[in-house]
């Protein structure tokens, strides 16, 4: 069975790195092998909390996907983006520089891959209209959403998934990643100013354009805006109140989607074709080809020898947590860091059973988040949203922008992205790094 299982790991892990194939055909098609071979049962699969599918993981996505679709219908995202663009004055740095911060906010509230998909679109018309190269305009903006989501649980599917596993909330992710991302953001805009305050420049008649650009004509639905926004912001309230409320974060994203999906009149089976069922389905895949491995023994024998490198002990886990956000960050550049993040959540889980467990008598989330354990997932938050900035693969936003990139007439090349996320990541990791060893090791909060 352990070798039965690390060969379905490996192999799929090789072949959605290579993306020769589609990674939900991979994963599912590893999903049915691990079945098949009987690693996991289907109750296994299905039923088993440690060792199946992440049913909140995969309803808190489904139903933030719902509620973004029907709100796309309103044109508010556009309406925004074009206002940002005149708030600038029509000066291509500061409508860079606005619309980072516009896709870094909308990221952590909504979630990043949605807002790129919604941002890129009016980006490439601003730019049309600014007779500018968007390029600069939307890398900026794939790296953007992968900041800005890393503050928050919702904002990055890295974070659902730790925050499922380990049993954190909302409120906890704010608490311990927001502050990090506020100064990796103004970190970021000021070298961001060097390097692109000179070289941007247009015209007076460009700028006019710009100017002359109606976007309240944008909102296409006014009265379908004010219920989704209500319903949205009720929704964020309680997932910032979920710990106090007893609720699963699903939960609250399930109520808040299916009101709006009751209030909003539109047909269940267009918003549900929105849905970004591949995704679904490759974390459903996923989770059961990695439940296998937790089931054979392989996340163990991983978990083993993390220890033996780092020496984590039941009062100290710093060698853990500085090489967790380094080794998360670089290979989240090199692989999505949504297969990354999955591989790492048992071995960590596995880790605290191991090196607390014995000494604390605890199990389960009250383990995982004793606050010996909790820099480690701060870390591997940290490294892996952050880390996804490296490559146009890395993370599932990069490669959203790239695609409509390319489809607009403006292809990104593997090396130009590079050229502009590894100076990033590498810049944001250290910052982590630094923000780590400080606030848990240094001041202790």
């Amino acid at each position: 069975m352990f070798w039965i299982a690390t060969a379905i790991f490996v192999g799929a892990y090789a072949v959605i790195v290579s993306e020769k194939i589609n990674k939900t055909k991979v994963a599912l098609f590893g999903a049915a092998l691990t079945l098949a071979a009987k690693v996991l049962t289907q109750h296994d699969a299905f039923h088993d909390a440690d060792l199946g599918v992440d049913w909140n993981v995969i309803f808190l996505l489904i139903s933030m996907m719902i509620m973004v679709n029907i709100m796309t219908k309103t044109g508010v995202f556009q309406y925004v983006a074009v206002r940002a663009a005149k708030i600038a004055r029509g000066e291509p740095f500061a409508i860079m520089a606005i619309f980072a911060v516009v896709t870094a906010v909308a990221s952590a509230l909504l979630d990043n891959v949605t807002t790129v998909l919604l941002l890129a679109p009016v980006t490439l018309l601003v730019a049309k209209e600014l007779e500018i190269d968007p390029v600069p305009f939307l890398i900026t903006e794939a790296l953007a959403s992968n900041i800005g989501g890393t503050a928050t649980l919702i904002g990055d599917p890295p974070n659902i998934m730790i925050a499922s596993k380990a049993g954190l909330d909302f409120m906890d992710f704010i608490v311990h990643l927001a502050p990090a991302i506020v100064v990796i953001m103004f970190a970021w805009m000021f070298v961001w100013k060097l390097v692109f305050g000179q070289r941007l420049h247009v015209g007076p008649a460009q700028k006019a354009r710009i100017l002359a650009m109606d976007e309240g004509a944008l909102i296409r639905d006014p009265a379908l805006l004010k219920k989704s926004g209500l319903i949205l912001g009720l929704t964020i309230l309680g997932f910032t109140l979920h710990g106090f409320l007893g609720f699963e974060p699903a939960t609250i994203a399930l109520l808040g989607a299916s009101t709006l999906l009751l209030v909003s009149g539109e047909d269940p089976q267009k918003v549900f074709e929105d849905v970004e069922w591949p995704t679904i389905f490759f974390f459903i895949g996923l989770f059961i080809i990695i439940g296998g491995t937790v089931k054979a023994g392989l996340i163990e024998v991983f978990s083993q020898k993390v220890i033996a490198l780092t020496h984590p002990t039941k009062d100290s886990m710093l060698v853990l947590s500085m090489v967790m956000v380094w080794f998360s960050g670089i290979a989240s550049a090199i692989v999505d860091n949504i297969p990354f993040v999955a591989t790492m959540n048992p071995l960590l889980a596995e880790l605290a059973e191991k090196v607390l467990g014995p000494e604390t008598g605890l199990t389960g989330p009250a383990l995982y988040t004793h606050p010996t354990m909790l820099p480690v997932w701060w870390s591997l938050a940290l490294g892996a949203c952050l880390g996804g900035n490296g490559t146009a693969i890395g993370a599932s936003a990069n490669v959203i922008v790239v695609g409509l990139s390319e489809k607009a007439g403006h292809k990104i090349t593997f090396a130009r992205f590079f050229k502009y996320g590894a100076p990033v990541t590498l810049g944001t990791i250290t910052i982590s790094m630094g923000y780590i060893y400080l606030r848990y090791y240094v001041l202790g909060w």
